[in-house]
């Protein structure tokens, strides 16, 4: 079951990745990242979308190990961050929750509600 869930959440961080590639890139996507106050990013935050990437793809082989699907999920590291994420991706439900962005909260909110379940999952059954 925590591989199942190490996948959704992989799926999602993959897909918000996507939107943060449009959003570096200057689409017009902003409404839906860093608190949909722009169209289009400034350039600082597309810096950020650029950075953010890296960082999905640091959380999706953190739940992928700590599931078993990639080695290395018993060590104490990967447990650690399996739970920083879990409160990681929590902090997130709330702070999209109440973004002034009608998009980001309708787009991102769910998406890390999916996370924050899928993280507890990987965490409680790894």
């Amino acid at each position: 079951m925590s591989a199942v869930a190490a996948l959704v959440a992989t799926l999602v961080l993959a897909a918000i990745a996507v939107v943060q590639v449009l959003a570096a890139a200057g689409r017009p996507v902003g409404r839906l990242v860093w608190g949909g106050q722009h169209r289009v990013l400034p350039r600082a935050l597309r810096i950020g979308s650029a950075v953010s990437i890296v960082l999905y793809a640091a959380f999706a082989a953190v739940l992928l190990s700590r599931a078993g699907v990639l080695p290395g999920g018993a060590t104490p590291f990967v447990e650690v961050a399996t739970w920083v994420l879990v409160a990681y991706f929590a902090v997130g439900v709330l702070m999209n929750g109440i973004s002034r962005s009608p998009a980001e909260r309708a787009a991102m909110t769910p998406a890390c509600v999916v996370l924050a379940v899928a993280a507890l999952l990987v965490a409680l059954w790894a």
